[in-house]
């Protein structure tokens, strides 16, 4: 079964190869598939952008679509970043950037807790839509640590790993990770519904 991830961010689709490639899935990037579209995320839920660009890939496609919504909510922004995870620092803004941003904001905040959130969305080719979420639940360091990763992973340390994301090997993030769990829940899904 041949699934197209609705991004054009390699970090997710390896994230997503990697979990379900040996489930006997061939995923390939948008852009393999030549879908070469940017989506605006105009949802205010990971749920509603995860649908907003599974659907926009899957009127260019008669495959399997799968799509992500992803973020960081820290407890004392009030759940910020969130969906605007990516663009938190502004358009176009490198990981540091971003990280940067967030530390600056939590200077001198004691509450440092956090958890990253997933929502994934699929749609089969005949219009069935699912989605299934998965969290993780750690804190924010001062500074970065590790080298691995994406993203906030150096500042998020993972209360289950007792590392950084940044600090896990892929195999280590996987298990535990929001999109980890999230696709493990779809997969759990689709199994039953693809039969």
């Amino acid at each position: 079964m041949r699934i197209i991830a609705a991004t054009n961010n390699a970090n997710k689709v390896r994230e997503i190869c990697e979990i379900f490639v040996p489930l006997g899935f061939d995923v390939i990037p948008q852009s393999n598939a030549g879908i070469e579209i940017e989506v605006e995320e105009t949802g205010d839920t990971f749920k509603k952008n995860a649908l907003i660009k599974a659907r926009a890939v899957a009127m260019l496609s008669d495959d399997y679509v799968i799509a992500d919504d992803s973020g960081l909510c820290v407890e004392a922004l009030g759940g910020r970043p969130g969906v605007m995870s990516a663009r938190y620092a502004g358009e176009g803004a490198t990981d540091k950037e971003k990280i940067n941003k967030l530390l600056g904001e939590l200077e001198g905040e004691e509450n440092r807790r956090a958890k990253f959130c997933c929502c994934i969305a699929m749609i089969f080719p005949d219009g069935r839509e699912y989605t299934a979420q998965g969290e993780v639940k750690g804190r924010i360091l001062m500074e970065p640590r590790g080298e691995n990763g994406f993203g906030y992973d150096p500042v998020f340390f993972s209360d289950e790993l007792s590392k950084t994301f940044a600090e896990a090997t892929n195999e280590e993030k996987n298990s535990v990770s929001h999109r980890g769990r999230a696709l493990a829940a779809m997969y759990e899904t689709i199994k039953n519904e693809s039969k």
